[in-house]
């Protein structure tokens, strides 16, 4: 096994930053793995820096590469160091830029401002339902510490790398990339800040997407440093918030709202999720986790709501099976309900503009 060390004195042969020290000398790595022979390397640069370091970046590629027991480098450049972006006026964020990505008409994040609210699978539903209404369409899982993707999509396989490029897994249609990919289901991942980081970027602008008119982000749960960081440098077109309709649930979805207002992208509505309890046995409605907060709190904050999906057997079932609702059950209401949420989203974005954030003052 390749260590770091190993690693380390190979790239003593790559210039730093300033063109003269070595790399692992220069204060520019931010990140190392080493994983079944695969090297995750990010390296820090200032914002203004990203074009000019792209040679950097791929001599540290061609350096790993030539190492024997490394069959995969993957090295990023992440232009946002700590402390870089701050408050402006009015509360939005500044020091960052987002950067769009070849071929991919629109990019939108399905986000939550907790885990356990549904959002992986109301992602990758809405994706195969943007898909079934005719968009082309790839997905991507960038939650690192907790892939669903994988089991989602019933997809087991490991990428294929390409002239240095990751070539994406394809299901129903819909072109998919996750970490979950790569490791196996049961095995954590362990790394910090930057590597997430540079591991999302591999993800994005290394993989060859293709022409798609539209990229669904299944964003991590939260409202923390690698959720700012990506709706920060990715060229996001909307997002897309998905709550329960209990209070507690509610209060987090604000924060999630707020923090996309902060770095300017705007909301696309609020999907309620879990809305009501069907009995599978006798069809019989329960409001079990109270009804209608999500309509509300959309209506109070100016933000479209999108839809309702019920807490419904086969929605679970269907998803553990690897054959999500809208490809397995097309004519059932639960897949209608999903349509009927792409159909807004989609309507909304071929506009040629969205609507804009709204501003929340919370006293």
């Amino acid at each position: 096994m390749v260590s770091e060390r190993e690693v380390l004195r190979v790239l003593q042969s790559v210039a730093g930053p300033d063109g003269k020290t070595p790399l692992p000398e220069s204060g520019a790595i931010a990140g190392l793995a080493i994983k079944d022979g695969k090297v995750y390397l990010s390296l820090s640069i200032e914002p203004q820096q990203a074009a000019s370091m792209e040679s950097m970046r791929l001599a540290a590629e061609k350096a790993l590469r030539a190492m024997p027991g490394i069959e995969t480098p993957l090295v990023s450049l992440t232009a946002e160091k700590h402390g870089e972006a701050r408050l402006a006026g009015h509360g939005r964020m500044t020091g960052t830029r987002s950067i769009g990505i070849p071929g991919i008409e629109r990019i939108i994040a399905v986000a939550s401002g907790k885990g356990g609210v549904g959002k992986s699978t109301t992602a990758v539903n809405l994706a195969l339902a943007f898909a079934a209404l005719g968009w082309r369409i790839g997905i991507l899982d960038c939650d690192i510490f907790g892939p669903s993707l994988p089991r989602l999509l019933n997809l087991r396989t490991k990428p294929q790398v390409e002239d240095r490029r990751i070539q994406p897994l394809s299901a129903y249609g819909v072109k998919a990339m996750s970490i979950g990919f790569m490791i196996d289901e049961e095995e954590p991942v362990v790394w910090r800040g930057p590597m997430v980081m540079a591991a999302v970027q591999q993800m994005l602008r290394d993989v060859v997407w293709g022409e798609l008119d539209c990229l669904v982000v299944d964003m991590p749960p939260g409202t923390g440093d690698a959720q700012l960081t990506l709706a920060q440098n990715v060229a996001l077109a909307g997002a897309v918030i998905v709550s329960t309709p209990q209070d507690l649930a509610l209060v987090d979805a604000r924060r999630g709202i707020v923090m996309f207002n902060k770095v300017d992208v705007p909301v696309l509505g609020i999907v309620e999720n879990m809305s009501y309890f069907l009995c599978p046995h006798c069809g019989e409605r329960s409001d079990i986790f109270a009804h209608g907060g999500a309509r509300h709190e959309a209506e109070r904050l100016g933000v479209p709501f999108l839809g309702e999906i019920p807490l419904a057997l086969d929605i679970r079932a269907t998803s553990d099976s690897g054959k999500p609702i809208v490809v397995a059950e097309p004519e059932s209401v639960y897949a209608a309900a999903y349509r009927d949420i792409a159909a807004l989203v989609r309507a909304e974005l071929e506009k040629g503009r969205v609507r804009a954030a709204p501003k929340i003052l919370i006293e």
